[in-house]
């Protein structure tokens, strides 16, 4: 919502907007960041709503007893959701859209880096704000560039990407989170057929590379990719994809591997990233910009807001945030990060009773598989945002079937009993991993974690 907000008001449009969150005493850092760019800011009581209002934008999120809701409807006031606006800005535009169950704020990242270190100007709504643009004082998740070019993140979790017909698409993986595999299958089908140009896929992904339209647009993580199998030996050369990554090393906080003979070293962590970097390659060499560019640019990629964020490193304890809340990402957020520590404190809130009765026997699965023998895995109550939801599963149900099978998983139903353990506990070479969605102070917890281990509280 917030990136579709600064778009509009980029490209000229009179933009206002509300959220739960909005306070006047004490104003949000995004509340500031809007108000600079003349978007009005308003409690969400139904007071900025008025006839002078050309149409109300509003998420999935939104119920319909909402106060705003409500009274735009009083008014006559049309009513859109976000994915129809978005979809209506991207079919004015040469549009790249990012689908894929993880990744796709990352990947959506790099292209726009890419494309904008090569002079191709582009404009971007993203899901996360990248660095680059937060150092601009911006929340970072959009640009309104010169160019016809448009970069989106293109989220399946609502059923919106049906929605979009863009030039170039990609899929980086398809895995259960929010819906069940033949419905994503189906969803993500249809967005192939959508796609007016290339499809790119992940062919190291089972079910993405099912969908694949030409293995030579599209991108794996090892050097050859059969039909079905991922082999690390040599196979008939009509199995190669276009762009292959191989040799993969992480030292630090920093990644490299080699891309079509080409080297590549990339500021982030995480094989994952090897796979963002790929598809972020296929889809810039579609647009003319050559691997060895999309190289030398990545170079200097900054990354973006709570995807493995290095928050501070406090006696030889690294800090790492990171915005994971399905099984497969929290593995590899973990995994990641176990790369840069001896020993691995891995905390999660889960984001929705929903989400978590969804997901909670992959998420065992995928924990407990994941831990090494010292790391630890720290669980904490449900994220509740308010409305009706079904509680019949909750954190401490799932920290006690887990503990069944490991002690290595403790669980603090309150997250701040857990920082005198963290303090007590964590030495040098460890890593704190937080991990969580849609709490907005996650980032702020972070740095309370940081500055307790660090010894600054």
């Amino acid at each position: 919502m917030s990136a579709i907000a600064q778009h509009l008001r980029g490209t000229g449009k009179r933009v206002s907007g509300s959220d739960r969150l909005f306070n006047e005493e004490k104003k949000m850092l995004i509340q500031e960041q809007f108000e600079q760019q003349d978007i009005r800011c308003h409690f969400q009581d139904g007071s900025g709503i008025d006839p002078q209002i050309d149409v109300l934008v509003i998420s999935t999120a939104i119920e319909e007893s909402n106060i705003e809701l409500q009274k735009a409807r009083s008014l006559n006031i049309p009513v859109m959701k976000r994915s129809e606006l978005l979809a209506a800005i991207s079919g004015n535009k040469k549009t790249v859209a990012v689908g894929g169950t993880s990744g796709k704020s990352t990947t959506t990242a790099m292209i726009f880096h890419i494309m904008q270190e090569c002079g191709r100007e582009p404009s971007v709504i993203n899901g996360a704000g990248l660095t680059s643009l937060q150092k601009k004082g911006l929340p970072g998740n959009a640009w309104v560039g010169k160019s016809d070019w448009l970069i989106i993140e293109a989220d399946e979790s609502d059923g919106s990407i049906v929605n979009y017909i863009p030039e170039i698409g990609v899929l980086l993986n398809v895995d259960r989170d929010h819906k069940e595999y033949d419905e994503l299958m189906s969803l993500f089908e249809t967005f192939k057929n959508n796609t007016r140009d290339k499809f790119i896929v992940n062919q190291g992904n089972t079910l993405s590379r099912q969908l694949s339209q030409d293995k030579m647009y599209d991108f794996g993580t090892d050097e050859f990719i059969t039909d079905g199998v991922t082999s690390s030996h040599p196979v008939s050369s009509n199995a190669r994809v276009g762009f292959s990554g191989s040799g993969f090393e992480q030292k630090g906080f920093s990644i490299s591997f080699e891309c079509n003979g080409i080297q590549f070293h990339i500021p982030v962590i995480g094989e994952h990233n090897m796979e963002n970097a790929l598809a972020a390659t296929a889809v810039c060499n579609a647009l003319g910009i050559t691997t060895k560019e999309c190289a030398a640019t990545l170079q200097n990629y900054e990354g973006i807001y709570r995807r493995t964020q290095f928050k501070g490193e406090a006696g030889g304890v690294f800090v790492i945030d990171d915005f994971a809340h399905n099984p497969a990402e929290i593995a590899c957020a973990m995994r990641a990060c176990q790369s840069v520590g001896k020993r691995l404190f891995a905390w999660f809130q889960p984001h929705g009773y929903g989400p978590l009765k969804f997901m909670y026997k992959e998420l065992a699965e995928n924990v407990l598989s994941t831990l090494r023998e010292d790391d630890f895995f720290l669980l904490s109550d449900v994220y509740y945002a308010g409305g009706s939801v079904n509680k019949e599963i909750t954190s401490e149900d799932v920290a006690i079937e887990m503990q069944e099978k490991s002690n290595r998983v403790l669980f603090f139903p309150d997250r701040k009993d857990m920082l005198p353990y963290l303090k007590q506990n964590c030495s040098a070479g460890d890593v704190v991993l937080i991990m969580g969605a849609r709490d907005v102070t996650l980032s702020d917890f972070a740095m309370e974690i940081f500055r307790k281990i660090s010894k600054l509280e």
